[in-house]
């Protein structure tokens, strides 16, 4: 069928990250109802009872699954990473495509301060933002996306203004200009179609950091609230029984690494698909 080899005619990387990403986004959606336990139960199997058939990736100092932890974890996970990644492409998509279009000295103020904001490294500056927030909002999901989103914004914003300054050179734009269509009709019309590619690929390299980042936060106890299943909280939870009991680290470690894998898979495989197709257009 033509969308089969439309299919096999994508880069390996890219359809090996879709499967990897694809099982993630199963979990997500239907993890939690066909576990073998209730990720939150206590006393599931013995203490630290190394892996079995009973208990794949054994269980944890409360006797809980770690394999049902690491499964309804992704629920988590997943959803922050896409939904931050998501905010901050949307939110600097608007903002950089309006700056590199309108230019001139709202154009500077913007660069400022985005230039600002992108000297501060992402975990300071996630660690600043939560503080801000205060404890009534720390530990909860919507926090940690609200923080990827400011984080994300400035180096989408930064990108996007680049590919605007490029397009707004051309002539479909000057014509558009020339008819007096308001600006935020331009940019939605011509701006914003033309530069769908890059600021995919953008979103993509965001979406693959993450999870490393929510990974961290929850490890340093700035994630979700416990007993939330989230792979860096339970990883900092069993961070001392790794010399007696490493399986309790092994499982939302894997779970972790073979996302982060299949997310730079697929961007890897995307950046080269719309290189190609962009390519082709222009050809």
């Amino acid at each position: 069928m033509r969308w089969w080899r439309a299919w096999w005619s994508t880069p390996a990387t890219f359809r090996i990250g879709t499967a990897i990403i694809a099982v993630f986004v199963a979990m997500a959606a239907i993890g939690t109802y066909v576990l073998p336990y209730d990720p939150a139960q206590i006393g599931t199997g013995k203490p630290l009872e190394g892996p079995s058939l009973s208990h794949l990736f054994g269980t944890d100092q409360l006797g809980r699954d770690v394999f049902s932890r690491s499964v309804a974890a992704a629920r988590v996970d997943v959803l922050v990473s896409f939904l931050g990644a998501a905010g901050g492409l949307v939110a600097g998509a608007f903002l950089g495509l309006f700056s590199g279009f309108i230019r001139g000295p709202i154009d500077e103020i913007l660069q400022r301060l985005n230039e600002a904001l992108i000297s501060i490294p992402f975990l300071i500056l996630g660690l600043l933002l939560l503080t801000v927030l205060g404890p009534y909002f720390r530990g909860e999901p919507i926090a940690v996306v609200f923080v990827l989103t400011l984080i994300y914004l400035p180096r989408v914003a930064r990108m996007a203004r680049s590919a605007a300054i490029e397009i707004a050179a051309r002539d479909f734009v000057t014509i558009a200009r020339l008819r007096k269509q308001r600006p935020f009709t331009i940019i939605w019309r011509e701006l914003a179609p033309n530069a769908a590619g890059v600021l995919l690929v953008e979103f993509a390299i965001r979406a693959g950091y993450a999870p490393i980042l929510v990974g961290t936060l929850g490890f340093l106890g700035f994630g979700v609230k416990p007993p939330t299943p989230e792979w860096g909280l339970m990883i900092s939870s069993n961070r001392n029984l790794m010399v007696v009991a490493p399986h309790t680290v092994l499982g939302p470690g894997l779970m972790l690494t073979l996302f982060v894998i299949g997310l730079n898979l697929f961007t890897e495989g995307l950046a080269r698909l719309v290189g190609r197709s962009a390519r082709t257009g222009a050809a």
